[in-house]
């Protein structure tokens, strides 16, 4: 068996310049965990592959698409392949998610 905090995950340098965690990487699908301080968000960018976000903690805003939603913890949103999505934390406390793309990506995240 194989176990793995976040906070002994190694911090990936990422175009965000947000705290992203890779949880794991196995052959069809890689889990990354995120964390956007308060006022910190993602660059809208398109993904390969669907991705499948749970807010773990804190209050956020998802867009996907055209679509805009404050999501709090506990929830679970899908964002399709090739779908323009981001995340804005406007509130004051730290925003936790976890990440999930399926199958794992062959080709790279393409910022807008």
């Amino acid at each position: 068996m194989r176990t793995i905090k976040y906070t002994e995950a190694e911090n990936r340098k990422n175009p965000h310049g947000v705290d992203a965690r890779g949880l794991y990487d196995g052959e069809h699908a890689i889990i990354t965990h995120i964390l956007l301080q308060a006022g910190e968000q993602l660059k809208r960018h398109i993904t390969p592959v669907d991705a499948i976000f749970y807010v773990l903690e804190g209050t956020g805003i998802v867009e996907v698409g055209d679509e805009q939603l404050e999501v709090t913890k506990d929830t679970l949103i899908e964002s399709p392949a090739k779908i323009p999505h981001c995340w804005y934390n406007k509130s004051n406390d730290i925003l936790r998610i976890l990440v999930t793309k399926v199958p794992k990506p062959d080709g790279p995240t393409k910022l807008l």
